[in-house]
């Protein structure tokens, strides 16, 4: 698998070289309409990549730079990112201290209790 990522990370740079070439010089009638259209689709599922996987790039030690490579690399640069478990293991942590901290709030005062009018 390592190989399989490694080697699509090694084939979308000249792929994106190709496509910023072609927005300088464009090239033959044919293939520049073919380059700009697949470049577009290429950036557009990446694009939808960068939502679904929003809450493993918060996750991550440097979300800003995962989202450009996301943005460049897809699907091949998911494989970087922390797994969804550990996601959910992180929100489930930050859960549980919330929590803990609410109820030694309400442990250090407790209710007062109402006095009646007379």
């Amino acid at each position: 698998m390592k190989l399989l990522t490694t080697l699509g990370r090694l084939l979308a740079v000249p792929f994106w070289l190709a496509v910023l070439v072609n927005l300088a010089a464009p090239f033959a009638a044919p293939f520049a309409l073919l380059i700009d259209v697949a470049a577009a689709a290429v950036f557009a599922l990446h694009l939808l990549q960068l939502v679904a996987c929003r809450d493993r790039l918060k996750a991550s030690a440097s979300p800003t730079r995962d989202r450009l490579l996301l943005l460049l690399f897809g699907a091949f640069w998911l494989d970087r990112l922390p797994p969804a478990a550990a996601v959910v293991e992180q929100l489930l942590q930050a859960t549980r201290e919330v929590a803990v901290d609410e109820a030694e709030g309400q442990a250090e005062h407790p209710p007062v209790a109402k006095v009646e009018a007379a």
